[in-house]
């Protein structure tokens, strides 16, 4: 055989054996871009499902602190309710009490003088004799030996030691 021939044999070989390696090559790219992509694919639901939790959480954290915000709303109007009513009644029993000493002072003169306090008013009068009290009671418990401040209640129900009804209880 002519060398000529042999050595045209090799090239075609040769460049045959290339041609079948690139193709090899390229599908191979192409697999390996396939995978990738389905990871992403994948990665990307769980994050979207991660993301739809935490968007589920946020939104019930934020309801509960809107119903938390309404609930502390409605006991403050509630209190501050009560407050006007308590300061109603007040000014009501305040009324009352000025009418009834009014009556007083017309049914014996002077006596109703009595009941009021150095300057007069009915409301310092009340002061000093709550006053008084607080300080009674902190002398009691300072020689009671309990710290100041310190106010023994008996529960409710019992008066003077013994269970409601005033029977002693059985043992």
């Amino acid at each position: 055989m002519k060398t000529w021939l042999i050595v045209l044999i090799v090239v075609v070989v040769v460049l045959v054996l290339g041609a079948v390696a690139l193709l090899a090559a390229r599908r191979n790219r192409a697999a390996r871009k396939q995978e990738q992509a389905r990871d992403h694919l994948q990665e990307a639901q769980v994050r979207s499902a991660q993301a739809e939790r935490e968007q589920a959480l946020a939104e019930e954290q934020a309801a509960r602190a809107r119903r938390e915000r309404a609930e502390v709303e409605e006991r403050a109007a509630r209190a501050e309710a009560e407050a006007r009513d308590r300061v109603g009644r007040a000014d009501e029993h305040r009324a009352s009490a000025e009418e009834l000493r009014a009556k007083a002072e017309k049914l014996a003169p002077g006596l109703a003088g009595e009941h009021r306090s150095v300057d007069g008013s009915p409301a310092a009068a009340g002061e000093r004799r709550q006053a008084e009290t607080v300080e009674y009671r902190q002398s009691q418990t300072a020689e009671a030996g309990q710290p100041e401040g310190f106010e023994h209640r008996q529960p409710d129900g019992f008066e003077h030691g013994l269970p409601e009804g005033g029977a002693t209880p059985q043992r």
